[in-house]
């Protein structure tokens, strides 16, 4: 038997002074409303005021803390205090919701001072601010307006209107822009803004987003003019899908209601809202599809319609017409931006009316051409992820699901048709995007491109990152790096499956990347409006869809699928300690459990998808949907605890599916569940089936099984989830490593070093399910949450969600000499370092300000630690 003891060592930042003297130096830092820096976009009325503390205090809690409000920087004047106590020692307060009667379009400043557990007060915070949008529809002065084209029609509408401001400072300026249908506005042309495809994708007939940007600096004095063009997205939809979105209840010619409220160093504001007096007409955008590209003629585009001196006469009046949608609600998450910009990694040029380029990742975004050529040249871009053995771009896999409806149409093309041949244009696409590594650029007449003729845009929502793994294994890094890849390729206002051809918010690939989501990014807001969407998706008798938002199409996807209901809103719980969507929630949940309550055969669910792109072995459908079953209402009894509900009914209710499981699947004798599949064992062990007693050999038979097959995977998503991480929890972290790096079929170990992809494929194999996988899916890619989570070690305690408390456990796998794990949570920078030399392993931890960790690694022993760096040593 190996010996194993440890030393530990603690640092406390600035070594060994007075407590007292500590707390008074620890700062509040992060101040944030609705999880947003300094926002302009804040719609509700009682937001969500959040913290964090920095300093070098080994123990810190606090015992009160007051947040003055004002409606200037001065802090002066009339304030709202909000003081919340403490309601246990050792408590970390760090968030207060303000009371209800703050003003629209109102600025706001505010700050904190804490009391630490002593009663000793510490430093009051720098000062944080947020502004108001509009808080009900009753706020807008806008009217709502459109042009006379019904909605089958091509060209895209532009708008324009010519204003004054006053001769006197303006001090700030803001537009709100509500579009049904995606927009880009100009003020004296100059582009509003640096996010696209807005709004985000909702059901539009029950919600639709506005949008809130400064243009202070874009204004000038005297003659303004403001233009937008808008594009059809997923509001008209022109075409054929898959996916019903043509035939959608809300589809209509797209719309635009906005205002510029100009406010002045006089304290007067001036408003040019839409109205009846904007003028109207088409232009270059003469197509725009959401799975198809953006169709641009030059040759129609009136040159300075955007700007100040054009005529616009012969343009025609707006229409008026009443709201599409039951709400108009600020967009509080982060917009769709161009993150970063990749050169070709390589090119070819096969003729002068034929290029192809290659990029270094597959991403999902579009591409910026740069470009001279003959007037009349038709220029069309295509977008594929991979190639032919002829070297041109393969487009028969990203395409399966696309009708073309219009003549120039295909699938993941935009097509640009120049105007004079003497001038460079550059084209960059403004209402679609694609998924892709490879562009092909194919002329009608001869042009001359080079290699940085063409650049890819990585747009996504720009969601900020707070994660970070890598260890000694480049196999494991390879694997999270394309983990990050894939979930920012397939974060396009919603969760996607894949952004190259089905773009769609499958629930159920939302709900298993969850955890690899939030702790790579910051992604409270992001899924706060997700679940609203949920909300919006429910049908009277309680099912939902298995794509959310839909336009109808794919109800009663299952359990499995449906979980997505409850995992995310406890999730959002775990990290963030954070109740609200929970508690927005539960009126779904109920008529959701109401509903399954109806389907259920004797405690059993017999319907739903399942392990999804399983390898070989196929688990039973009813297992899994009533595993799930449980899991559900586990869950629905953790969130009567959290809001003070009887959760007795609730774990009465799990109990009986529970038991109904195991009378049908579990075979006590050998430990197997549901013939003994490595998702079954694994599942149950997930969600807790196995009685009492009974875990370990339930995971002996998982081990059993894994084994048997030589270390590898059998098994689709559900199995991706739990296998690794059930094998890790009862003794088996050596095999769960050697199935997640081997290098031959299938693994994702597989995936990196056999067929060098950048991000994670929609099967194990690049096959014919459903005629072609996608190269760029998120939901196998658990497997990354597992690095943090078990091998540097940093994980949330259910029981004190927000990482108050923090529990470290790493495994010193063999075949790893070093792993570095960092998440900035929202009480601070968490870090696990670790690093082998000989038979002795070091251990670096950092854990923030006011919490405390227990650390559980080789030794079998729990350590107990506060704030600070702290070392341990093992050996083994």
């Amino acid at each position: 038997m190996k010996r194993l003891f440890f030393i530990l060592s603690i640092f406390a930042f600035g070594g060994l002074i007075s407590c007292t003297k500590k707390n008074e130096e620890v700062q509040v830092v992060d101040l944030k409303t609705e999880y947003l820096s300094e926002p302009i976009c804040i719609g509700v009325n009682t937001p969500r005021l959040t913290w964090s503390f920095s300093g070098e205090a080994t123990e810190f809690s606090t015992s009160k803390v007051e947040v003055n409000v004002w409606d200037n920087p001065e802090r002066s004047g009339e304030k709202v205090s909000i003081i919340k106590e403490a309601d246990s020692e050792n408590n970390l307060l760090t968030s207060v919701v303000v009371p209800e009667g703050l003003s629209p379009l109102q600025s706001y400043y505010w700050d904190v001072t804490v009391w630490d557990a002593n009663g000793a007060k510490c430093q009051t915070s720098e000062l944080a601010s947020f502004e108001t949008a509009m808080l009900s529809e009753n706020d807008w002065q806008a009217k709502r307006i459109r042009d006379e084209h019904d909605k089958d029609y091509g060209p895209a509408p532009l708008f324009r209107k010519q204003f004054i401001t006053e001769d006197k400072q303006i001090t700030s300026a803001r537009v709100y822009i509500s579009s049904a249908g995606y927009n880009e506005m100009y003020i004296n042309g100059q582009r509003v803004g640096d996010s696209y495809m807005n709004p985000a994708f909702t059901n539009f007939k029950k919600r639709l987003l506005y949008e809130t940007y400064d243009i202070t600096g874009l204004l000038q004095a005297g003659e303004n003019t403001v233009a937008a063009v808008l594009g059809n997205g997923r509001y008209n939809f022109q075409g054929l899908d898959s996916w019903s979105l043509a035939s959608a209840p809300w589809r209509d010619r797209v719309s635009l209601m906005a205002e510029i409220h100009i406010d002045y160093s006089d304290g007067t504001t001036d408003v040019i809202p839409t109205d009846n007096s904007w003028k109207t007409s088409t232009g270059a955008l003469y197509y725009n599809n959401i799975y198809a590209g953006d169709y641009v003629d030059l040759r129609l585009e009136e040159i300075g319609w955007k700007e100040n001196n054009f005529d616009d006469s012969h343009w025609k009046q707006v229409k008026e017409i009443d709201s599409p949608t039951e709400k108009i609600v600020s967009r509080q998450m982060p917009g769709i931006r161009i993150i970063e910009e990749y050169k070709a990694s390589g090119f070819k040029k096969f003729s002068e009316q034929l290029y192809v380029y290659s990029f270094p990742k597959n991403m999902a975004g579009f591409c910026r051409l740069k470009v001279k050529g003959e007037p009349g040249t038709t220029i069309k871009l295509r977008h594929a992820e991979m190639l032919k053995e002829n070297g041109r771009v393969e487009m028969e896999s990203v395409s399966i699901f696309f009708t073309p409806n219009h003549e120039d149409e295909q699938a993941q093309s935009d097509m640009i048709i120049l105007r004079d041949g003497n001038e460079v244009v550059e084209f960059c696409p403004s209402f679609t995007f694609h998924g892709f590594q490879h562009v092909e650029v194919e002329s009608s007449k001869p042009i001359e491109l080079k290699q940085e003729s063409l650049v890819a845009c990585f747009a996504h929502t720009d969601v900020e990152s707070v994660g970070y793994f890598e260890c000694s294994n480049t196999t494991l890094n390879k694997i999270w790096e394309a983990t990050r890849q894939s979930y920012l390729s397939n974060l396009e206002s919603i969760p996607m499956d894949c952004p190259q051809r089905e773009k769609n918010g499958w629930i159920g690939d939302a709900q298993f990347a969850i955890d690899l989501g939030l702790l790579n990014y910051d992604g409270i807001s992001f899924y706060e409006k997700w679940m609203d969407d949920f909300i919006d998706a429910q049908n009277e008798r309680g099912d939902l869809t298995a794509i959310i938002p839909s336009s109808g199409w794919g109800w009663a996807p299952g359990p499995v699928w449906d979980a997505a209901l409850f995992i995310i809103p406890s999730a959002l719980h775990n990290y963030y300690g954070d109740s609200y969507c929970i508690e927005k929630m539960l009126p779904t949940i109920d008529r959701y459990l109401a509903y399954l309550a109806e389907e259920e055969k004797e405690g059993l669910i017999t319907f739903g998808l399942g392990d999804w792109v399983f390898h070989k072995t196929e688990t039973d459908g009813t297992f899994t949907s009533s595993a799930y079953y449980y899991l559900q209402y586990k869950l629905r009894a953790e969130f009567a605890k959290i809001t003070g509900e009887d959760e007795t009914p609730f774990l009465a209710k799990a109990n009986e599916i529970k038991k109904a499981v195991n009378d049908k699947f579990f075979d006590a004798e050998t430990g197997a569940y549901a013939g003994g599949t490595q998702t079954a064992q694994g599942l149950a062990l997930y969600v807790g089936l196995p009685p009492e007693g009974e875990e370990q050999k339930v995971a002996d038979k998982l081990h059993e099984l894994v084994a048997a097959n030589k270390y590898f995977l059998d098994f689709g998503v559900i199995g991706s989830k739990t296998v690794p991480r059930m094998l890790t929890k009862y003794g088996y972290v050596e095999d769960a490593m050697k199935m997640v790096t081997k290098k031959e079929f299938p693994s994702w170990g597989y995936w990196m070093e056999e067929k060098g992809y950048t991000t994670l494929p929609e099967a194990w194999e690049w096959t014919k399910i459903q005629d072609f996988s996608s190269l760029n899916h998120v939901f196998l890619g658990d497997v990354s949450a597992w690095m943090v989570n078990d091998l540097a070690g940093i994980n949330f305690v259910p029981e004190d969600p927000g990482f108050s408390s923090i529990l470290i456990t790493p495994h010193f796998v063999k075949d790893l000499s070093w792993v570095k794990g960092q998440y900035q949570s929202v009480k601070g920078m968490i870090s696990s370092e670790w690093k082998r030399e000989n038979d002795k392993v070091t251990l670096n931890i950092t854990i923030p300000v006011g919490c405390s960790a227990k650390v559980l690694a080789s030794d079998g022993k729990v350590h107990s630690v506060k704030s600070g760096n702290h070392q341990f040593v093992y050996w083994q």
